[in-house]
């Protein structure tokens, strides 16, 4: 077992650590591709699930996890451990592999999971094209991204326990169809969506996405929060707010905390990481930010509130 650096010690004391973008560039973008090729194995292997629900990955107390998938009538799991950084394979036959996190292109990284899944009897294919990426490489042939910071991953993954945590709590309040807690390997990004009941418009299509793909996500309105490490035209990481479709005055509506604000290059209301990291009381702080920004989407939506709100405590009943 490998013992965590000073470093990384220093994190696990740190509940919201800092993440400048800068510091870690590099492992993220391979990071990010290994995130793909773990999540298009859940992909192949589970039934479409309204949303794309099926895809995502979802924190566990050491990092991110597939969750049960099956392969005919056994089961596999594929954990990403970011305390003791290595990838494992486990079944249900009782075999597995584990394969170390560590710099390596994602093209040796794919080549050893794929090898490992058909040494265990368990191969599977998958289209090895990244997508949501402007600058595409195909997995298994990717030795440009091979950078691996362990206390960088380290502290994205404190940072995610936290989101988890308060994300779920605000998943909590609400009765209507609403989404688990899951990170999305596309984007990057862990999200909880809220949904009104109603159908949506047919989506116009997002970048580096097919326009198929878009329309299954975004088939029913929805208000959708969550956090992203940030990139593009968001600098540093953020926590992030919008609804689909956008309801007229949605960008004028006053929101909390005082740091967050509209975004009119990604249509949705944003408040930086750090301000929430440095708050006097950070979980008030998010909270805040996702309650109010769902009031606005709901409000200006026409929501049934009433009917799709938690508005008491069952276990004080």
């Amino acid at each position: 077992m490998t013992r965590p650096t000073r470093s990384e010690s220093r994190a696990v004391d740190e509940a919201w650590p800092p993440l400048p973008l800068a510091e870690w560039q590099d492992t993220y973008a391979t990071l990010h591709m290994w995130t793909q090729v773990v999540g298009k194995i859940r992909l192949a292997q589970l039934p479409l699930v309204n949303h794309w629900w099926n895809v995502t990955l979802y924190v566990t107390p050491r990092g991110l996890t597939t969750g049960t998938m099956p392969y005919g009538q056994d089961a596999l799991k594929i954990d990403f451990d970011f305390v003791d950084h290595r990838l494992d394979v486990e079944t249900s036959r009782g075999a597995g592999f584990s394969t170390p996190l560590e710099p390596r292109s994602v093209a040796d990284f794919h080549r050893a999971v794929m090898v490992g899944l058909h040494d265990l009897g368990m191969p599977v294919h998958i289209w090895t094209m990244p997508q949501e990426v402007e600058a595409a490489i195909p997995f298994d042939e990717d030795e440009a991204h091979a950078a691996y910071d362990r206390d960088a991953a380290h502290r994205l993954w404190r940072i995610l326990v936290q989101c988890e945590r308060v994300m779920g709590e605000f998943r909590s309040r609400f009765l209507g169809k609403c989404s688990p807690v899951h990170f999305w390997w596309g984007a990057f990004d862990l999200a909880v969506t809220r949904f009104s009941g109603r159908p949506a418009p047919a989506h116009p299509g997002a970048p580096f996405l097919a326009t198929w793909v878009a329309r299954e996500a975004y088939s029913h309105e929805c208000s959708s929060c969550g956090f992203w490490p940030g990139g593009g035209p968001v600098p540093e990481p953020a926590f992030y707010s919008y609804a689909y479709p956008e309801p007229q005055g949605y960008k004028e509506r006053e929101v909390r905390p005082e740091a967050a604000y509209y975004s009119t290059d990604l249509f949705e209301y944003l408040l930086p990481y750090d301000a929430v990291r440095t708050a006097v009381d950070p979980d008030t702080m998010l909270m805040a930010f996702l309650e109010s920004t769902y009031d606005a989407a709901a409000d200006l939506g026409g929501w049934d509130r009433a009917a799709l709100e938690r508005h008491a405590d069952p276990s004080a009943a």
